[in-house]
């Protein structure tokens, strides 16, 4: 077996496979006796057939299949063992000329068309200029986060005022019936409403200014407008149930709580951030609006290496492409595509693709590795982002590290941890090596910038294409 590659230039050429019959007629042969051991004709006992049988039978099929396997494991094999750095993947030559005949051919010759990833310099230096966003919070919106943790971490507590529309009331529920309590009847020990989820006004209003040890006559299918859901809540039964209810029922009331917001004090810091993290409400205030301004991590990120992408993709301008090559793969890897959609698309494809590569060469020269821990570190940060959006930032640990370890053990989820851990470290890189300008800007300006930037770059599908053309360090893309 022999295997060449001839380069038709500095970004395309051709691989060629050449097998004789000493190559793969071991492995024919052994197939061939596998299906004679097991073949099940009429007329031969099992693993009696004659080989001449089977080889009339089955042995094109089996001679195909074998050559196909050693030819692709050599291609892939080939690759490996050369550093060959080639985008999309290889294609066939099936013209009529370099077509095999595996019954005369005593040399068997393969063609598989190949694109190579361009040598070029690329030059970051102090010479290169980009933007870093500092979002800085408007005074208000941490004033509102402030409001949302002192309703959050808030409490109900009894008090001896009127009942208000939001007030929780607690007492017991006992069925009657023209003022008298049912023999037999049902009785809830532990009942509890709110005014406000009242659907009657009339009986709302009763228990509105309703005090402790005050009593409120009512019909529950009346006060919720007969939503059985409601209604088995408040009697604490099931709905298939309620049916056969209709019974007026007193509420006898034992206590009316009442929703009384957190106070700003060292209990609220603990809960909110942790115990021992801040001491004073100065301290949790800065504490708070950085790890708010933390929040916009992702897309100031996002937005330095999208201008440093614009950058690259113009320094990469002259760039020699095997642009024939890319645009026949494009074409033959998907049959949704059509050849007016490839040229419509191209130019597109190919900044996404040069960016691409760009990126791995400065991972490679630069050796910026990624390790698993850098790969657990972020997952961690991408977990306690997640419920922070929700306003849990305090969480216990175990449910930290159990919701992480989750993340870790979904494939999808660990590649793009990969990838994103990977451009975490070219934009630490790049913030080492050019000139960054840190540019201040409000919350509000920068969620309009986002929100631009977004509708003019929202392509995903393009990036993706790029993403798919080009091989990994291993082999082709797509193994």
């Amino acid at each position: 077996m022999k295997s060449t590659l001839n380069k038709t230039n500095d970004v395309n050429g051709t691989i060629v496979i050449e097998l004789e019959k000493t190559d793969y007629q071991e492995k024919v042969d052994k197939s061939l006796n596998q299906f004679r051991q097991k073949a099940n004709i009429p007329g031969f006992r099992q693993g009696k057939v004659p080989k001449s049988v089977i080889q009339k039978m089955y042995g094109k099929a089996v001679l195909v299949d074998e050559v196909n396997k050693i030819v692709t494991d050599e291609l892939t094999h080939f690759i490996r063992e050369n550093n060959l750095k080639i985008l999309g993947e290889p294609i066939s030559d099936d013209s009529e000329e370099k077509r095999v005949d595996l019954e005369k051919d005593e040399i068997l010759k393969f063609y598989f068309d190949v694109a190579l990833t361009p040598a070029f310099d690329l030059v970051l230096d102090k010479n290169t200029e980009l933007t870093s966003y500092r979002v800085k919070l408007e005074a208000d919106l941490l004033d509102k986060q402030m409001d949302a943790y002192k309703q959050n971490y808030g409490t109900y507590v009894s008090v001896e005022e009127a009942a208000k529309d939001t007030d929780l009331i607690k007492g017991t529920l006992t069925e009657v019936r023209e003022g008298e309590v049912v023999e037999n009847g049902q009785v809830i020990e532990n009942a509890i409403l709110m005014p406000s989820y009242l659907k009657d006004e009339t009986v709302r209003n009763r228990f509105i200014g309703a005090k402790v040890g005050e009593s409120v006559v009512f019909n529950p299918k009346t006060a919720y407008d007969n939503n059985e859901a409601e209604v088995a809540s408040l009697l604490q039964t099931t709905k298939d149930k309620v049916a056969d209810i209709n019974s007026d029922f007193r509420f006898d009331i034992r206590e009316v709580t009442r929703y009384q917001e957190a106070t700003l004090n060292q209990e609220l810091f603990d809960r909110v951030l942790g115990e021992g993290v801040v001491s004073t409400e100065e301290e949790f205030r800065n504490k708070v609006e950085a790890e708010l301004s933390n929040q916009f991590k992702p897309d100031t990120d996002h937005l330095f290496i999208h201008e440093a992408r614009d950058i690259i993709v113009e320094k990469m301008k002259e760039v020699q492409f095997p642009d024939a090559f890319l645009k026949r793969w494009l074409l033959e890897s998907s049959e949704e595509r059509t050849a007016g959609q490839v040229e419509e698309d191209y130019p597109k494809i190919l900044e996404d693709l040069k960016f691409h590569i760009a990126k791995q060469k400065i991972t490679e020269e630069n050796e910026l590795k990624v390790e698993y821990q850098d790969i657990e570190a972020l997952a961690a940060e991408v977990a306690k982002a997640q419920f922070a959006q929700y306003g849990m930032t305090n969480l216990p640990a175990d449910v930290l590290q159990n919701y992480t370890k989750s993340l870790l053990e979904k494939e999808e989820s660990v590649q793009n941890l990969v990838e994103r851990a990977t451009e975490d470290k070219i934009i630490q890189w790049l913030k080492e090596n050019v000139t960054v300008l840190e540019k201040e800007i409000s919350s509000k300006d920068f969620n309009d910038l986002m929100h631009k930037h977004s509708h003019q770059h929202g392509e995903q599908h393009q990036d993706d294409t790029a993403d798919d053309a080009v091989a990994d360090e291993s082999g082709t893309a797509g193994e």
